[in-house]
């Protein structure tokens, strides 16, 4: 395992994308804090990750409430100092027909899946204008429901497009401070959540049908790579799909 002076923040890191892409950071040599509403699940992460616990810091967090954010990236600086890169990651899919949609379920998609995002955003901007040397990447996790959605998706569609546009603002604001912003959408990893591909989804038509999926360390490659770009170069999106998912044409 190599070691370099990089830092990294994963939220949502105890299972699924986060776990996946925070394991493929820490045996790149990257120290990390990994966030997550769970502490045994971050452990785990760490555990199965290898790293020693100076280069590890997990840390309980709510990516819905400012306070509990703010403790986050202070906990970071303390430790490391600095933050090279941010996976904004964490993520609920709540959804159903539009009009049965609970309002609790609404408040809470759009809680988690852009209010989290953006307070991330803030606490990492404040930490990266300040460093020395300055800068850093934020990765935001959006989706391929942002321009395709399936069917019974409001909120969570709602959001990734959201996602799409708190990108795009971050890269402009991000530029005086040498701050990239990109975003990757992903299609059909098998993830916990995702699982349900394998059974059989509802479709555009109305028909129930089972979809590919592919390995979640595609996905972590593809974060990797892109934090691994120097900051005079950005991938602003990403797409990264299973190759045979009906994303591509009519269907």
């Amino acid at each position: 395992m190599k070691n370099h002076d990089k830092v990294a923040l994963i939220t949502g890191a105890g299972s699924g994308v986060g776990r996946a892409t925070a394991i493929a950071f820490l045996k790149d040599g990257y120290r990390a804090v990994l966030a997550g509403r769970r502490r045994n699940a971050l452990e785990e992460t760490i555990k199965l990750s290898g790293a020693s616990a100076d280069r590890t810091l997990a840390v309980i967090c709510d990516v819905t409430a400012p306070v509990s954010v703010a403790q986050l990236f202070a906990a970071c600086k303390h430790k490391f100092e600095r933050l090279d890169v941010l996976f904004n990651n964490a993520g609920v899919s709540l959804g159903g027909s539009i009009e049965e949609v609970s309002i609790e379920d609404w408040l809470t998609t759009v809680a988690t899946n852009l209010s989290g995002p953006f307070y991330c955003t803030q606490e990492a901007f404040r930490l990266m204008k300040t460093q020395s040397p300055q800068g850093g990447r934020i990765i935001n996790n959006g989706s391929i429901s942002a321009y395709s959605p399936r069917p019974g998706s409001a909120p969570y569609t709602a959001t990734k497009h959201a996602i799409r546009g708190l990108t795009k603002s971050t890269s402009l604001d991000g530029r005086k401070y040498n701050i990239a912003c990109s975003q990757i959408d992903i299609g059909n990893a098998l993830t916990e959540m995702a699982a349900k591909m394998t059974e059989g989804v509802p479709q555009a038509d109305g028909s129930l049908k089972v979809e590919p999926v592919m390995d979640v360390e595609n996905v972590a490659k593809s974060v990797l790579h892109m934090a691994s770009l120097p900051l005079e170069a950005n991938v602003l999106f990403m797409n990264v799909m299973a190759t045979t998912m009906p994303f591509v044409g009519r269907g």
